[in-house]
């Protein structure tokens, strides 16, 4: 009598497909999204008006859309005259603060001296002073020494207000340095100016950078302290101001847009020039 042994039989689970999982928007996203969209449209506002076809003297209304004002840019020679004024102080003062806050803020931090600690508490003082008080102060202190006002004193003023951002900014830099390369470098005969020019400086120049770019960028929409050391001469914020009074026109929309594409361009490559140098 024979027995017929059955194999024994394995059962499978044929995989089941996942269900993609919806993103559910947070509060936080949602917050995020809201606060992105508050802080551009304002600047969205600005860059469609400088579109529009207006055929008054108030930019407020939209009436058409138009390219003419960008063809028309420089038709007003006192808003041309305030831009080059702005223009012309953000770049001269951006290149003195420059130069002085890069040594101050290598030296503190770097060296040790009496005086350090307030030196620094000066700088954080001018950084955290309100600007009304910072302008009465430079216009008492101008009014004091009889200089007129005027060009000189904005370029002045702006220079003292940027020197604290820029030397704390490379400040930061340095400390985050390893005095071993500049040991190396003068270990192998290297002088204090070739050290400083083909070590340090290469080193801090990211610092360098974001501070003159800081400088710059504060120096050409400061408002407050250029009004109270402009005295007849028109910068580009003040001119604005003046222009509410009997009418904005689509002029200042196209400039503001073009400074704004600027500033986003040198974002754009300065990223761009990080991202590279850390692959």
């Amino acid at each position: 009598m024979t027995t017929h042994t059955k194999a024994p039989v394995t059962l499978t689970k044929t995989p089941q497909r996942r269900r993609p999982r919806r993103r559910r928007i947070s509060g936080l996203h949602l917050y995020t999204l809201v606060l992105i969209a508050w802080l551009i449209l304002p600047i969205a506002i600005m860059i469609l008006f400088g579109f529009n076809d207006t055929r008054s003297k108030q930019n407020f209304q939209w009436q058409g859309f138009t390219l003419r004002w960008y063809a028309h840019l420089f038709d007003k020679s006192d808003l041309t005259a305030a831009v080059v004024n702005s223009l012309t102080i953000a770049l001269l003062s951006t290149l003195i603060t420059t130069v002085i806050g890069t040594f101050a803020g290598l030296a503190l931090g770097r060296y040790r001296f009496r005086g350090k600690g307030s030196t620094n508490l000066v700088l954080f003082m001018a950084i955290s002073c309100p600007e009304i008080v910072m302008g009465a102060s430079l216009l008492s202190m101008f009014v004091t020494f009889n200089l007129p006002r005027g060009y000189l004193t904005i370029l002045l003023a702006h220079v003292m207000f940027s020197i604290a951002f820029v030397a704390v900014t490379v400040r930061a830099r340095v400390v985050g340095l390893d005095p071993a390369v500049e040991e190396a470098a003068q270990d192998l005969g290297a002088g204090p100016w070739t050290r400083f020019r083909l070590v340090t400086l290469p080193m801090i120049m990211p610092g360098v950078l974001a501070g003159a770019l800081l400088a710059f960028v504060l120096s050409i929409d400061d408002f407050v302290i250029t009004n109270f050391t402009s005295g007849a001469t028109v910068t580009f914020p003040l001119w604005i101001y003046g222009s509410t009074r009997t009418g904005t026109p689509p002029q200042v929309n196209v400039m503001g847009t073009l400074i704004f594409a600027v500033g986003v361009l040198i974002a754009v490559v300065s990223a761009r020039r990080s991202i590279r140098a850390r692959t």
